[in-house]
């Protein structure tokens, strides 16, 4: 019997759980960690102080909240991200074992909720979005990939045509045979995702957005699309309430 792709998934982050930190969390500039900068400015300026981290693998979001004085607890669905997460100081009971497609969590239990690379791991990632956004009170930070902003200029451009006419889908199943998925060592199991795919849904749902590239681009990227065709990852903020209408700004 062919396994699933979340049996495929959830085995890769088993067996690599060990040394996750220092093969996705070794620099201070990955895109994840400079989304959690960019999280952390803008919620001293909106006075968030709850989060919920989607997905938080081993701990580096609720870790990187916690030691700057914010309440942060996590939803992981893997037991070795877990185990690996309370050895790198997340307290036990502050990451739970669940899915980002049924949260166990009430209406606008946090002020914010955040992914850090989890979307694009996930089939249908803007029911992972609509979990957030339900649980989320005042704000939604997605940090993830971006495939139009990967590739060829000649190939950004094909992305965005095949997308923009509703043939995505179809070009995907044929380059994947069917799948829609692909498995690296460096990445495990993957799907094409970009963070503007969720960008309509939170429209629907928030009242503004923000878009701040943190992946790293050659000057030769630079121009008006930007960060749509330029920018690998990007970080998605949108907001629930008016950032005008809000107290002044906190400080630690």
């Amino acid at each position: 019997m062919t396994e699933s792709a979340e049996t495929l998934q959830a085995r890769y982050y088993e067996q690599s759980a060990s040394a996750y930190d220092s093969v996705h969390n070794a620099s201070d500039d990955h895109e994840h960690n400079l989304a959690l900068q960019y999280i952390l400015m803008i919620s001293h300026a909106f006075g968030l102080r709850t989060f919920l981290d989607v997905g938080a693998g081993t701990g580096r979001g609720i870790c990187f909240l916690l030691d700057r004085g914010m309440e942060a607890r996590g939803i992981e669905p893997v037991a070795a991200m877990i185990e690996r997460a309370e050895l790198n100081g997340v307290p036990k009971g502050l990451l739970i074992q669940g899915s980002g497609y049924e949260l166990p969590f009430a209406d606008e239990s946090f002020d914010a909720v955040f992914e850090c690379g989890v979307l694009h791991h996930v089939a249908e990632p803007n029911r992972v979005v609509e979990e957030m956004t339900r649980v989320a009170k005042r704000a939604v930070f997605l940090s993830d990939s971006n495939r139009f902003g990967q590739g060829s200029h000649s190939a950004r451009l094909l992305k965005i045509a095949l997308y923009k006419c509703g043939l995505w889908r179809m070009a995907r199943f044929l380059q994947t045979k069917g799948k829609m998925y692909t498995i690296s060592e460096g990445d495990g199991l993957a799907y094409s995702y970009s963070v503007f795919d969720s960008y309509d849904l939170l429209a629907a749902r928030t009242k503004r957005i923000w878009l701040l590239p943190t992946g790293a681009e050659p000057s030769s990227r630079r121009s008006w699309v930007h960060p749509l065709l330029t920018s690998t990852h990007v970080l998605l903020c949108a907001f629930k309430d008016e950032p005008s209408k809000q107290g002044p700004p906190m400080h630690s």
